[in-house]
C-alpha cells in the first residue's frame, strides 16, 4: 500500500507546486488564485493514475510521470483551461 500512496502524494504535491508556478507566470490581477494549485493537485493525481495504467500495460518509464503532470497542467490551465470573459468595464480579469 505504501508503494502506491507515496508516489501518489509526491505526484499530487508536484502538481500543486507546478500549478503555483504557473500562477506566478500569469499576469497580476487574475481572479481565483487558488484555482492554479488545485488544478495542479488534480492534474498530479490524474497523471499518476494514467502513469500507473501505462506501467501496468506497457511498462512506461518512471520519468514519464513528471512529464505527464507538467503537460496536463499546461493543457488544463492553458489552451484547454478556463476562458477569460470580458466584463465590459475594461477589466477582463487579467
Amino acid at each position: 500500500m505504501q508503494e502506491l500512496l507515496i508516489p501518489l502524494a509526491m505526484a499530487a504535491a508536484f502538481g500543486a507546486f507546478i500549478g503555483s508556478l504557473f500562477r506566478l507566470s500569469r499576469l497580476p490581477g487574475r481572479r481565483r488564485p487558488l484555482l492554479f494549485p488545485v488544478v495542479g493537485l488534480i492534474a498530479g493525481i490524474t497523471a499518476f493514475v494514467i502513469h500507473y495504467v501505462l506501467v501496468a500495460t506497457v511498462g512506461a518509464p518512471i520519468w514519464l510521470l513528471p512529464v505527464l503532470v507538467v503537460v496536463q497542467i499546461w493543457l488544463w490551465l492553458g489552451p484547454l483551461g478556463p476562458k477569460v470573459r470580458d466584463t465590459g468595464n475594461g477589466d477582463n480579469g487579467r
